[in-house]
C-alpha cells in the first residue's frame, strides 16, 4: 500500500522527477525565512518587501489551482508565503 502511494508520487507529473516539485519546494526557504523574521522588530521590516512576499503568495495560489496537474506542494507554500507576509506588514503597520 505505502509503496504504490510513494510510486503514485514519484511518477506524477509534479513529482520529484520533475521542475515542477522541486522550484515549489525550495521556495519553503523564503516562508522559512519570513517566519525567521517574527522575531525582528517591525521597523526592520521593509514595506517593499513584505508586499512582494504576500502578493506573490496570493497570485500563486490561485494559478496553482487552475494549471493541470494540480500541484498542491506549489499552492501550500504560497498560501504560507501570503499569511506570513500579510503577519509582517500587520505588524509592520501596527
Amino acid at each position: 500500500m505505502a509503496s504504490s502511494k510513494l510510486q503514485a508520487l514519484w511518477n506524477h507529473p509534479a513529482g520529484p522527477k520533475t521542475i515542477h516539485f522541486w522550484a515549489p519546494t525550495f521556495k519553503w526557504g523564503i516562508s522559512i525565512a519570513n517566519v525567521a523574521d517574527f522575531t525582528k522588530p517591525p521597523e526592520k521590516l521593509s514595506y517593499p518587501q513584505q508586499i512582494a512576499v504576500t502578493c506573490t503568495g496570493v497570485i500563486w495560489s490561485r494559478y496553482s489551482t487552475v494549471i493541470t496537474p494540480k500541484n498542491w506542494n506549489l499552492f501550500s507554500v504560497n498560501i504560507v508565503m501570503a499569511g506570513t507576509g500579510l503577519y509582517q506588514l500587520a505588524r509592520k503597520i501596527q
